[in-house]
C-alpha cells in the first residue's frame, strides 16, 4: 500500500490537536476524538498492528475524558500527557512512512511483479529451524522471506516493523509472557504471531496478555498457516464504506455527513423520504441512516418499502432519532430496522455502529458473491464483473487483457495426493494470484481448477510478461505431502479487448488460447490471435 494515505491520516489527528489547543472547546474536543477513532480504524483495516495498538491507547485516554464535569480547556498535566501520547504515535507513524516508501511499488499502471530478492523483513524465533521448515519455505514462495533466529538472538534493530513467528513452545511455560512482552516492547510495529499452541486457556492467554497479536493452533496445515499469516499481515487500503442519509433536517444531515465522513465514509444525502429508493437503487450503500420522523412517511414506513426489494432485504438500516420509547424502539426493528440510536448522538459512538454494521454486511456480501475455498468471486459474479468491466472500458476507449488460467494435470494431483491435497494447490494458486495482480483487477475462480483473469489497460506484451511471470512462479511452489511434497504447474490463453469485443467471445478466446498451450506442452502461456 502506499505510504500518502497514512500519512495523510496522521496529519489530521495532528491538525485537530492543534484545532483543540488554539481553541479548547467540547466541540473542538469531539472532533480530535472522531479523528483519533477513524486514524484507529484505519490502521487496524490495513492491518498496521503496532501502530493500531498506540493510536488505540491514545481513543481510550481521549474517551475516558468525555465527562460532563470536566471544563474545556483541559488541565494542563493532561494537555501535556495528551500531547506527549500524540507526539509518539506521529513518531511511530513516521518511521512506519519511511519504511512503506522504500518497499513501495509504484507499478506505473501495471499490474505488480514480485521482487525477487527482498530482504527478510518476517523472523522465526525458537530453537528448531527444522520443525517450520516447510512454513518458512511457503513464506518464501509467496512473497514473505523468513530468517530464523535462535531465543539468544535479538531481531535487528534495522527492520522497523518485522514480521515475528514465535515457537514459544520451545520454552519453558514461564517464561513465555515475558518474553512476548520484551519483544513488544522493543519492536512496537510488530505483528507477533504464535505458532504451535494447543486449544487451551492458558496456553493462549498468556501469550496475548503479553502483547502477542495472534495465535496458531497446533496441527494447523503448512498452507492453512502460510494464508493466515499473509491474509493477517498484507496491507491494503479499505474500500471507503458507503452511507445513504435519510433525513428531512438539512442542518442535521450535514451534521451527521460530517462525522461519518471523518471516518473515511462517503455519504449521500436525502431530504426527502420519496426520493430515498431512487437514492438506494443509485448509490449501492452499505448502510442507510434515516430519522424516525419525517413528512408525509416515518422511517418505519420507509424501511418496510425498501425491504420489499429482494436486492435490498439485507441492506443495514439504522434510525437516528429523538424517540425515547423503548415500546417504539422494538416495533421499529421488528419492522425490518437493525439498530436505534437516539438524539443528540456521541460521535464516536455513531462511527463505531456504522463501521460494525457495515463490516458485516460485506461480509455477508462475500460469502454470496465469493467462491468459499480461494475467497475469489465465484464464476457468476466473474462474468458479471467482467460485462461491468467492459462496458466502462468501452465507454472510454480502453484496452484490457482477459485471462483463462488453469492447472495441469489436476485430476492427477487429485488422483494422486486425495481431494484436500488437491484443494490445497488452488488455494496456492489463488493467493500468488491475489498477490501479483492490483486492486483493480478481476479475479474469479471460473471452476473446478480455473481461473478468469481481467487485466484492465494493459496491452498483450505486458499481459503476457504478468502471467508468465506468474506461471513460473507457481513451478516453484513446493506443495507438502504427508511423506515429502510435490510440484505443480499452470497454463494459460490471453485474449485482448477490443480486438474481441464482448465477455463471451474474450472467454472463448482465451480458452482456445489456454487449450493451445496445453496442446503444445503445458507450463506455457499463449495468446489468441
Amino acid at each position: 500500500m502506499s505510504p500518502e494515505p497514512l500519512a495523510r491520516r496522521c496529519q489530521a489527528v495532528v491538525e485537530a490537536w492543534a484545532r483543540y489547543r488554539a481553541a479548547p472547546s467540547m466541540e473542538s474536543f469531539v472532533e480530535l476524538a472522531v479523528s483519533v477513532n477513524s486514524f484507529t480504524e484505519f490502521l487496524r483495516e490495513t492491518k498496521n498492528v503496532g501502530l493500531a495498538h498506540a493510536s488505540h491507547d491514545l481513543e481510550q485516554a481521549i474517551l475516558a475524558l468525555f465527562q460532563p464535569e470536566l471544563a474545556h480547556p483541559l488541565p494542563q498535566a493532561t494537555v501535556n500527557a495528551l500531547d506527549g501520547r500524540i507526539q509518539t504515535l506521529c513518531a511511530m507513524v513516521k518511521a512506519q512512512t519511511a519504511l512503506a516508501a522504500a518497499r513501495f511499488d509504484r507499478r506505473q499502471g501495471v499490474a505488480r511483479l514480485p521482487a525477487a530478492a527482498t530482504a527478510p523483513r518476517g523472523f522465526l524465533i525458537g530453537h528448531e529451524a527444522e520443525r517450520w521448515r516447510a512454513l518458512t519455505d511457503q513464506l518464501a514462495h509467496f512473497g514473505a522471506p523468513v530468517r530464523f533466529l535462535t531465543w539468544d538472538e535479538a531481531v535487528p534493530e534495522t527492520v522497523a516493523a518485522p514480521l515475528l513467528l514465535l515457537d514459544l513452545r520451545s520454552l519453558p511455560w514461564g517464561e513465555w509472557r515475558a518474553r512476548v512482552q520484551r519483544l513488544r516492547a522493543r519492536h512496537g510495529l510488530a505483528q507477533i504471531f504464535c505458532l504451535g499452541l494447543r486449544s487451551d486457556f492458558d496456553e493462549l492467554y498468556e501469550p496475548l496478555a503479553g502483547g502477542a497479536d495472534h495465535c496458531l493452533l497446533e496441527g494447523t496445515p503448512v498452507h492453512a498457516l502460510v494464508e493466515r499469516i499473509l491474509e493477517l499481515t498484507q496491507s491494503q487500503e479499505p474500500e471507503p464504506g458507503r452511507v445513504l442519509i435519510v433525513e428531512d433536517s438539512k442542518t442535521a444531515s450535514h451534521l451527521i455527513r460530517r462525522t461519518l465522513e471523518e471516518n473515511q465514509i462517503a455519504c449521500e444525502i436525502v431530504n426527502d423520504p420519496r426520493q430515498a429508493l431512487a437514492a438506494v437503487k443509485q448509490f449501492h450503500p452499505d448502510l442507510v441512516l434515516m430519522d424516525m420522523y419525517m413528512p408525509g412517511c416515518t422511517g418505519v414506513e420507509l424501511t418496510r418499502l425498501l425491504r420489499q426489494h429482494p436486492e435490498f432485504i439485507s441492506v443495514p438500516i439504522v434510525y437516528l432519532s429523538a424517540e425515547t420509547d423503548v415500546a417504539l424502539q422494538v416495533d421499529a426493528m421488528r419492522l425490518g430496522g437493525d439498530h436505534f440510536l437516539t438524539k443528540p448522538f456521541n460521535p464516536v459512538y455513531l462511527n463505531a455502529v456504522v463501521r460494525t454494521k457495515i463490516e458485516r454486511y460485506r461480509a455477508l456480501r462475500r460469502t454470496m458473491y465469493h467462491d468459499s475455498l480461494t475467497g475469489l468471486l465465484n464464476h457468476t459474479s466473474g462474468k458479471n464483473t467482467l460485462d461491468l468491466l467492459l462496458e466502462s472500458l468501452r465507454a472510454e476507449g480502453g484496452q484490457a487483457a482477459v485471462v483463462m488460467m488453469d492447472i495441469d494435470c489436476f485430476k492427477q494431483v487429485n488422483d494422486t495426493y486425495g481431494h484436500p491435497v488437491g484443494d490445497q494447490v488452488i488455494r496456492s494458486l489463488s493467493w500468488l494470484l491475489k498477490q501479483r495482480l492490483r486492486r483493480g483487477d478481476l479475479l474469479c475462480r471460473y471452476g473446478g481448477e480455473e481461473f478468469l483473469i481481467a487485466l484492465p489497460h494493459v496491452d498483450g506484451e505486458q499481459a503476457l510478461a504478468i502471467i508468465d511471470r506468474i506461471r513460473d512462479d507457481f513451478s516453484c511452489v513446493r506443495h507438502p505431502t504427508g511423506d515429502g511434497g510435490f510440484y505443480a504447474t499452470a497454463s494459460a490463453g490471453i485474449a485482448l479487448f477490443p480486438h474481441h469485443g464482448t465477455s463471451q467471445a474474450l472467454i472463448e478466446a482465451a480458452d482456445a488460447a489456454l487449450y493451445e498451450a496445453k496442446r503444445t506442452g503445458r507450463n506455457r502461456v499463449c495468446v489468441a490471435p
